[in-house]
């Protein structure tokens, strides 16, 4: 029952809240993601996941969904807003879940997907700790990794373990870009393959928290003026 009521009420209140958002781009010149187009790998933290959905529903984006029963309800959800779920964890099945996600973006039979979009710290945190299957994917299919962070000017938190955002409507979504992270090529098994993969993300990590203070700032600031 639970999956023929939810996912298509979810869809609707989702439909219905985006209509009224307004979006705004913050970040150094020439990191948006419009100026990268060989880069088709993006991670986020998780917490920003319903402030961007909206916006980039028409862009063809797969994103790696927990194989859970809650992912479940999940991916029929924002499979009828525009998106392309793929199973799989970071934790459980996490090799299937990368090859799935390799396989959307090399599709050839019209269901190819522009963009992979991992949330780094998901599904259950810890919070701003970034995992390596974005790194581990953009290895495959070159491009680095691209990253951005999402924020409300107004939003209910919700007491998660990420402090989920819920824009508030007709509030405005500051997205803050940084520069792709460049990833170098898999060199097979071994430690040095480690070593790079590891370094990559202690660096798609750090990215992310500069998006993210950037965001808060900014949004610091507006509220200031306002005030």
């Amino acid at each position: 029952m639970g999956l023929a009521v939810l996912p298509p009420v979810g869809a609707l209140v989702f439909r219905l809240l985006g209509a009224t958002l307004k979006f705004e781009d913050i970040g150094a010149p020439g990191s948006h993601a419009d100026e990268h187009p060989e880069t088709r790998v993006y991670c986020l933290w998780h917490r920003s996941l319903l402030s961007i959905a909206h916006h980039f529903r028409k862009r063809r984006i797969a994103i790696l969904i927990s194989p859970s029963f809650d992912g479940e309800l999940i991916a029929a959800m924002i499979h009828r807003v525009g998106y392309t779920p793929v199973r799989g964890s970071s934790s459980r099945g996490g090799v299937a879940g990368l090859l799935g996600m390799q396989r959307a973006l090399e599709a050839t039979n019209g269901t190819r997907c522009n963009y992979a979009a991992f949330t780094s710290d998901g599904p259950r945190g810890p919070v701003y700790h970034a995992k390596p299957g974005g790194v581990k994917l953009a290895q495959q299919v070159g491009g680095g990794v691209g990253i951005f962070y999402a924020a409300p000017d107004r939003a209910w938190t919700l007491r998660s373990w990420d402090g989920f955002l819920i824009p508030k409507p007709f509030s405005t979504i500051v997205i803050g870009w940084q520069p792709p992270v460049a990833v170098e090529e898999a060199l097979g098994e071994g430690s040095r393959t480690e070593g790079i993969v590891e370094a990559a993300r202690l660096e798609v990590e750090r990215a992310l928290e500069r998006a993210r203070s950037e965001v808060e700032e900014h949004i610091a600031r507006k509220r200031g003026r306002s005030g």
